[in-house]
């Protein structure tokens, strides 16, 4: 008899093609899990359905405990694998330019996902790359509306995660010119999320078992292969563009073959989350993220 397993994500993307992947790859149902997946709703965080027993593992970030720390309060749930280890979001601007440089942005009209991590890592890149994020005209337009406001000619440059810039390529209305990700380099970007108390269960051993063998998977298997094994989770996404999606991240290197957040990742998101100015002081690695559950 198969164990029934709650997914829920926080956005549903091919970025998050590891988790995908124990689903489309039949690893957790070799595990002996009948897994179902949910997106969190408008205005919700997937943090609530571990909470209210609605979902057993969710996909988020890291940063997401700061919040309740900063408050004083101990973070309902723990984040025990990364999903990626770099952001995922790309630069899009409306002609191609091979010798982009950051500072092309100063002045320019961009169109910033202003979600708190996403904007935030944001900064930082520009902060990386010599460029003082006040010198740019930020657009702030709704993540949903974003993509339609740059088709019919708001902005100079986009910046969304895949595999949106990859669409704006194939439909010849765009050209990806920088990586978020690149800027940065390694940090805690997003991450599996469950409580400590299912985190003691032989349900976590099954599932963390299924989690690595579909990450070596996605490392090992070409791009073409991954999107064949997804494309019925993606059914408004053009084969090509999601083959073309996950080797964006494959060569950004988003999904190492290691599944723990490690502690320089950890300390890397805590840098950029310093400089927007979003938490007051350096949180302790304990208490956000726990161990993977032994196999």
């Amino acid at each position: 008899m198969s164990t029934e397993l709650g997914i829920q994500f926080t956005r549903f993307s091919a970025f998050y093609t590891p988790l995908i992947a124990t689903i489309a790859g039949g690893f957790l149902k070799e595990e002996g899990f009948e897994p179902r997946h949910t997106v969190a709703p408008a205005g919700k965080s997937a943090i609530e359905a571990l909470v209210s027993g609605a979902a057993h593992v969710v996909q988020s970030a890291p940063s997401q405990g700061f919040g309740p720390l900063e408050k004083g309060q101990t973070p309902p749930a723990v984040h025990f694998a990364q999903i990626n280890e770099k952001d995922g979001f790309f630069l899009t601007a409306r002609a191609a330019d091979p010798g982009f440089t950051w500072e092309r942005l100063r002045g320019r009209r961009v169109l910033v996902d202003h979600g708190g991590q996403p904007l935030a890592m944001f900064k930082y890149a520009c902060h990386r790359r010599g460029l003082d994020y006040a010198a740019i005209q930020a657009l702030d337009v709704p993540s949903g509306q974003m993509d339609q406001a740059f088709r019919k000619g708001e902005g100079d440059y986009i910046h969304q995660q895949g595999p949106a810039p990859q669409q704006l390529e194939h439909d010849g209305a765009g050209h990806i010119v920088a990586s978020v990700g690149d800027a940065i380099g390694p940090c805690a970007f997003s991450s599996l999320a469950a409580t400590r108390d299912w985190l003691g269960t032989e349900a976590a051993r099954r599932f963390m078992r299924a989690y690595r063998k579909a990450r070596a998977w996605v490392v090992e298997t070409p791009a073409a292969g991954i999107a064949e094994a997804e494309a019925s989770f993606f059914p408004g996404i053009d084969r090509a563009v999601l083959t073309a999606t996950i080797a964006a991240y494959q060569r950004l290197g988003c999904w190492t073959p290691h599944v723990e957040i490690t502690r320089p990742a950890f300390e890397a998101t805590l840098d950029v989350f310093q400089h927007a100015g979003l938490i007051t002081r350096r949180h302790r690695y304990e208490d956000v993220v726990a161990s993977p559950p032994a196999a």
